[in-house]
């Protein structure tokens, strides 16, 4: 009975801190039927990193809503593509367990407790925010809870890189993901550009996407530093199929 209590509520304390940022499980990415109605998400963990592979299937989709997720652009994006860029796995990588040489150390309160959350950079992510924001108009859009992501967010981006912020109620909940519905922004789809390291989170728009590796711990990485040449190139492409075409194929 003593061993059932304990394992009741060390379950207990991992769905708890699971639901405020990304685990660490893969979930297989099912295509679903088009009428398959929408639920209410319970309080699970962001979606999980999938290898990378070819899913461009076009799943379809609601019509856009009445009202955007982003303002109006700005006199000084007019012009410029939209870049929507995820936060866990991809730029930064989150724990609760003490990390030695965490970045940043975030306070969370969760059930009236205070939690620090252990935050490490992604290698090479000041030089890619920095050389994005002067191409693009960038959106941070994470499936992680804002009281999360949001102070994460006001310490990684020093220079105001992100013109807009969008969390997991901005995510449509489809078949046990959250998916970052990009019709849903308010741009022009071919000037959008999603860089995820989680194929779930862009199932309904895969042929707008930028696959990246899920990034723990591995200050070797390079892959931001890498992907800075490719879109310098697509910042002065009329549309962008055509390029993150060929990028899929390689």
């Amino acid at each position: 009975a003593s061993h059932c209590n304990v394992s009741l509520k060390k379950q207990r304390h991992r769905s708890i801190l699971s639901s405020f940022f990304c685990c660490f499980r893969d979930y297989n990415v099912e295509t679903p039927p088009a009428s398959s109605p929408s639920v209410l998400p319970p309080l699970v963990e962001e979606n999980g990193g999938l290898p990378k592979g070819d899913q461009r299937q076009v799943i379809p989709i609601p019509s856009p809503p009445a009202k955007y997720l982003l303002p109006e652009v700005t006199v000084l994006d007019y012009g410029k593509k939209c870049v929507v860029i995820d936060l866990d796995e991809t730029l930064v990588h989150s724990s609760f367990k003490p990390i030695s040489n965490a970045d940043f150390i975030v306070p969370v309160e969760i059930d009236g407790t205070i939690h620090q959350v252990y935050v490490l950079k992604r290698p090479h992510v000041d030089e890619f925010l920095q050389r994005m924001g002067q191409l693009f108009e960038c959106v941070l859009f994470t499936a992680s809870l804002a009281k999360y992501a949001d102070p994460v967010a006001d310490l990684l981006d020093r220079w105001g890189v992100f013109r807009a912020r969008l969390f997991r109620e901005s995510c449509v909940f489809h078949r046990g993901n959250y998916v970052k519905d990009l019709s849903r922004l308010g741009r022009e789809l071919s000037k959008v550009i999603i860089v995820d390291n989680s194929p779930a989170s862009y199932i309904f728009h895969p042929e707008n996407a930028v696959p990246v590796q899920s990034w723990f711990d591995d200050m070797t990485d390079t892959e931001l530093l890498d992907l800075i040449p490719f879109f310098e190139g697509l910042s002065r492409e009329d549309d962008v199929y055509s390029m993150l075409h060929r990028l899929c194929n390689r």
